[in-house]
């Protein structure tokens, strides 16, 4: 119902994720640590890439109205549809071998708030990510 357009400037370019936006509805574990509004901390490994990726997608794929968009050996890209009137938000992690995390940006399509939903949603696939290892 307020699905919105998929954005086009999403991805991984020299090894950065898309920054956040000047609204309220987007969490980067790139964003700067002074902006406390949009900083979250990447996710940690759980062993090598391969492994990595399996247990990310095994958490996706166990959370309600996901649907993984696109992905590559590094890069994950999923789109998580609000239940009640079907919002929908863009999640991208990007696995960062160099500093051995997963880069994470989760944004609402419309909107100015979301009540936290974006930052919750990260915290709660940190905590799932956690019990698999």
């Amino acid at each position: 119902m307020f699905a919105g357009k998929p954005p086009t400037n999403i991805g991984v370019n020299n090894g950065r994720l898309t920054a956040c936006p000047n609204t309220p509805n987007c969490v980067s574990s790139q964003a700067p640590a002074s902006d406390a509004q949009h900083a979250i901390a990447p996710l940690p490994m759980s062993g090598d890439a391969a492994t990595t990726m399996a247990n990310l997608k095994q958490v996706i794929k166990a959370m309600p109205r996901t649907k993984i968009v696109n992905e590559t050996n590094d890069y994950l890209y999923v789109e998580f549809a609000s239940k009640l009137m079907g919002y929908v938000d863009d999640v991208e992690f990007y696995l960062d071998t160099a500093s051995n995390t997963v880069q994470v940006r989760s944004a609402s399509r419309l909107g100015q708030s979301d009540l936290g939903v974006n930052r919750q949603r990260i915290e709660d696939i940190r905590l799932a990510m956690s019990n698999l290892t």
